[in-house]
């Protein structure tokens, strides 16, 4: 996967300032705060680079108000590093193509997996298939 790399000045000048604050300074958007994404068949891509993340086929509804899936389209497209804030230890999720900060994987997701990546809306762009 080609790496993506910009200026501060770039990524603020392409990204709002919620998609700035949680991508690039590893925020959270409030629950339930993203717009509902389709429930047709497509692709949810990274904001920042466009990298394809993860397929409509492994959405589930969490009941979080954070979308969430149990696996992404290939391992190699996410990255995970730890994250201690707030008292608490989780696994972050990131774009392996420009580190956008995604949000965090659980180990209480459905089958296949158990996973369940809790991610920010606003870190993802929607492609629906033709």
């Amino acid at each position: 996967m080609e790496k993506v790399t910009k200026t501060d000045d770039e990524w603020r000048a392409q990204l709002s300032d919620l998609a700035y604050k949680v991508t690039r300074k590893h925020g959270t958007e409030r629950a339930g705060s993203c717009d509902a994404f389709p429930k047709t068949d497509g692709i949810f891509h990274c904001i920042c680079c466009d990298a394809p993340l993860f397929d409509q086929g492994s959405k589930f509804e969490s009941g979080t108000g954070w979308p969430s899936f149990f696996q992404p389209m290939s391992p190699e497209v996410v990255g995970e590093t730890e994250d201690r804030k707030f008292f608490m230890r989780r696994t972050e999720v990131h774009c392996a193509a420009c580190s956008a900060h995604l949000g965090h994987v659980f180990p209480d997701g459905p089958a296949p997996t158990g996973l369940r990546y809790c991610l920010n809306g606003v870190a993802l762009r929607f492609e629906g298939k033709e």
